[in-house]
C-alpha cells in the first residue's frame, strides 16, 4: 500500500511541478494537494516499518516547490489590457467592410 501511495504521490506532484511552470498554473493547486494527500498517506504508511522516507520527502519537496511557484505567479503576474481604442476601430472597419461586401453581392431568387 505504501508504494502506492509513493507511485500516485510522485505522479501527482511532477503533474504539479510541470503545471506551475506553464500558463496554466492556476490548475496547478489540484494535483499539488493531491501530491500532499498521497504523501501524508504514504508517510503513515511506513510508521510502522521503519523504512526509508527518502522517496516522501521528495514528494513533499516537489510538492512545496510546485505550490510555492503557483503562488508566486497568482500573486505577482499581473494580467494588462492593451489600448482598447485601436480594437474597436478595426473592429468597426471589418464590420463597415463587410456590409459594403455583402451590399455588393447579388442574389438570385
Amino acid at each position: 500500500m505504501k508504494k502506492l501511495f509513493i507511485v500516485l504521490g510522485f505522479i501527482t506532484a511532477i503533474l504539479a511541478l510541470i503545471l506551475a511552470v506553464t500558463p496554466l498554473s492556476k490548475i496547478a493547486y489540484i494535483p499539488s494537494i493531491a501530491a500532499l494527500i498521497f504523501g501524508v498517506l504514504a508517510l503513515v504508511t511506513s510508521k510502522d516499518k521503519h523504512s526509508g522516507k527518502k522517496s516522501i520527502q521528495l514528494i513533499f519537496l516537489m510538492t512545496i516547490i510546485a505550490l510555492i511557484l503557483t503562488t508566486y505567479k497568482a500573486i505577482f503576474n499581473t494580467v494588462e489590457v492593451g489600448n482598447t481604442e485601436q480594437l474597436e476601430q478595426k473592429e468597426e472597419q471589418l464590420e463597415q467592410e463587410s456590409i459594403d461586401e455583402l451590399e455588393g453581392l447579388e442574389i438570385d431568387e
